[in-house]
């Protein structure tokens, strides 16, 4: 990926190994080297401790015996219970020539998860550390599934309807770079369908076996932008009880689906600039740094320049995202495809609510094709289901979609039957529409704040 893809030197596994005798650490690494692994050593348990909190290690090979002529371990114990108390400490396996049972059991009782007597035996150093890394793999694995908050679908592909001619030049650039991991900017008016196509450029890449991790930055108060995308550790802030891994960690190997792109806070600009860069970031109350291959797709329905412009949002960032940009044309302009989605919503709709409804009468059919689908793609979703609740036959009418049709007047008597959450989802979608869908302008015009506005977008599925 421009900017965040890893090379094969940042991918494999960093072991440190603690020892005061240099020809111990020699032959350590040697032997470590020949298996691929990257090393690091230290001499002392000071700096293992300082080692620990500025990097990333996947295993610590530690003695338990670091000044001269002494053979208790006490050294080696001490500093293994104050590795167990740090807030990321990887697998520790401990080195003696002089073990006892009491030593192996108590090293193990402060943490450590296996044990080496010198002289060891190279197949089994090489086995320890390949099992070790392999569980600790597991284990990190099962934490990102546990904890993405958005997990996608099933084995297929998600469906996007695009027979329009304004359709095409967005399928021959999806076609053309999802198979890259360039980044890609999409831009749209709300409901055109960003996300999707973020998921079909990503179910046409390399790393379609991993799911896509989505996050709405809208939907993000400004105080949890950071944890949510770079993680934090225990005791960062006073809500963190636990570390947590950030988004940019959960999509580790696949693409992060950053949408609104628009709402990020200008304090956190150089940040996510630093990681689309470099690859690199920090979680809350870290100093160590991490590295991520991901591939970034974000989505806006703002005008990103006109932003720039305004000294709202950085320009050598925007730089960054749109490598590609792919603009989704509004519904008004794929008018070819509006009963084509209606029938497939159709479709979907009655399959859900189990209900027998086949077709569109022609007055249904002439207001679909008549209407500007201010909400565009989502809007008309949302009126088909209505439709498919409401009919009583097995055809939907105009009344049943909540369009205004032929003969229906000027909607003065329809809006006095409105309840009141009617009326306020017919207002947010006409003072969208009247922003061209700019969210933030939108809430601004209504007199409500960001977040409150984003709740009721996504109440009233808008």
């Amino acid at each position: 990926m421009t900017g965040l893809k890893g090379s094969v030197t940042l991918s494999r596994k960093l072991i440190l190994i603690a020892d005061d005798q240099p020809d111990v650490q020699e032959a350590l690494r040697l032997l470590l080297k020949g298996e691929g692994y990257r090393t690091e050593v230290v001499s002392s348990p000071r700096e293992v401790l300082k080692t620990l909190q500025n990097a990333e290690v996947d295993l610590l090979l530690m003695d338990l015996n670091y000044t001269r002529d002494t053979t208790s371990g006490e050294e080696g114990l001490e500093l293994l219970s104050k590795i167990a108390v740090l807030d990321e400490k990887p697998p520790v396996v401990v080195m003696t020539a002089w073990g006892t049972v009491e030593l192996v059991v108590e090293a193990m009782r402060r943490g450590a998860i296996d044990f080496v007597e010198k002289p060891w035996d190279n197949a089994r150093v090489l086995s320890i550390v390949r099992t070790q890394l392999a569980l600790s793999e597991a284990v990190q694995g099962k934490a990102r599934l546990e904890a993405a908050t958005v997990e996608l679908r099933g084995d297929s592909l998600p469906t996007l309807i695009a027979g329009s001619a304004a359709m095409q030049p967005v399928m021959e650039m999806i076609s053309r770079v999802g198979p890259t991991d360039v980044n890609v900017l999409i831009t749209g008016e709300n409901g055109t369908g960003k996300g999707l196509v973020a998921q079909l450029i990503h179910a046409a890449s390399d790393r379609k076996s991993k799911a896509i991790v989505t996050v709405n930055i809208g939907g993000l108060s400004e105080n949890l932008f950071e944890s949510e995308l770079f993680g934090h550790v225990k005791g960062a802030f006073t809500d963190a009880k636990a570390d947590r891994l950030g988004r940019f960690e959960l999509a580790e190997g696949s693409t992060l689906f950053l949408d609104e792109i628009g709402n990020v806070p200008s304090a956190q600009q150089s940040k996510l600039l630093r990681v689309l860069e470099t690859g690199e970031f920090e979680r809350v109350g870290s100093s160590k740094t991490r590295k991520v291959d991901v591939r970034l797709i974000t989505a806006t329905n703002s005008d990103l320049r006109a932003e720039v412009n305004a000294g709202r949002f950085r320009q050598d960032l925007l730089f960054r995202l749109n490598t590609i940009e792919l603009r989704l044309p509004p519904l008004r302009e794929r008018r070819d495809d509006i009963l084509k989605l209606a029938m497939y919503f159709l479709g979907k709709h009655c399959r859900r609510y189990r209900r027998p409804i086949e077709f569109f009468d022609p007055d249904a059919q002439r207001a679909l094709n008549d209407c500007s689908w201010p909400g565009n793609v989502r809007e008309l979703s949302h009126a088909v289901e209505r439709g498919v609740l409401m009919a009583r036959g097995n055809s939907i009418g105009v009344r049943d979609l909540g369009l205004i049709g032929p003969g229906d007047g000027d909607g003065a008597t329809r809006l006095e039957e409105m309840s009141i959450e009617e009326v306020e989802r017919f207002l947010i979608k006409k003072t969208l529409a009247r922003c061209d869908g700019n969210a933030r302008q939108a809430a601004e015009v209504l007199g409500l704040s960001r977040s409150a506005f984003y709740r009721r977008l996504e109440k009233y599925k808008l």
